[in-house]
């Protein structure tokens, strides 16, 4: 899979790419991740890339001409399944669109700044808006972290046990049962006896109970 994200705060997202599985998953050839500062694509000899709002308001706004001119670029030299913006009022991330976007080739992520990009580029270029919840960030670079990391992980051998990610929360609609590790007793609180049955059979029915008792307390919704 490759990624490509573009910003106006490129330094924003460096950290996340260079350490623990996302930095693993690129080292691998598995994913990669291209990161570029839309300032290199402004005409403007200030490297603008924003503007004030046509009828007045406060806030400045993307323009289209640097956002059309780098996803012009990166589309003519590979073909890609989403171009993906981050936004608040896009669809909220779950698990189901990880998994979906999991299984892509190739996308573009834009990341919203100021009071947001120009509406024509929403309406030319974006085939899928997202939001990671109902609230509004300083801009979209971290929310692109989540969202990347949210689908990377999920990628055929970014992990080192595949089967992992098929035990999170979310997964089946359903929050992640508790787990435990040593000491089996510490200070008196004791380990569910169960899990040192070494009866696997009746741990998986176990941890199914709990997993469905968890998301019936705490996200009831999950399971409308």
């Amino acid at each position: 899979m490759r990624i490509d994200i573009i910003t106006v705060l490129p330094e924003l997202l460096r950290s996340p790419f260079e350490a623990s599985i996302l930095k693993r998953a690129q080292d691998k050839g598995i994913v990669q991740v291209h990161v570029h500062n839309l300032r290199d694509y402004s005409t403007n000899k200030h490297k603008n890339v924003d503007d004030y709002q046509f009828g007045g308001g406060a806030g400045m706004v993307m323009m289209i001409e640097p956002i059309d001119t780098i996803i012009s670029k990166l589309k003519a030299e590979r073909d890609y399944d989403e171009v993906i913006y981050m936004s608040p009022d896009g669809e909220t991330l779950n698990q189901r669109m990880a998994n979906s976007m999991s299984l892509l080739q190739n996308i573009i992520i834009l990341c919203g700044h100021y009071k947001g990009v120009d509406q024509r580029v929403r309406d030319q270029f974006i085939t899928k808006e997202i939001s990671i919840g109902d609230y509004v960030l300083s801009g979209g670079e971290l929310a692109a972290a989540v969202v990347a990391d949210s689908i990377i992980r999920l990628i055929p051998g970014v992990l080192s046990n595949e089967t992992s990610a098929l035990t999170d929360s979310f997964q089946d609609n359903l929050l992640a049962p508790p787990v435990y590790t040593r000491p089996a007793d510490y200070k008196g609180w004791k380990v569910p006896d169960i899990l040192l049955s070494g009866n696997f059979a009746n741990i998986d029915r176990w941890r199914e109970d709990q997993a469905m008792e968890h998301t019936k307390t705490r996200r009831p919704d999950l399971l409308e």
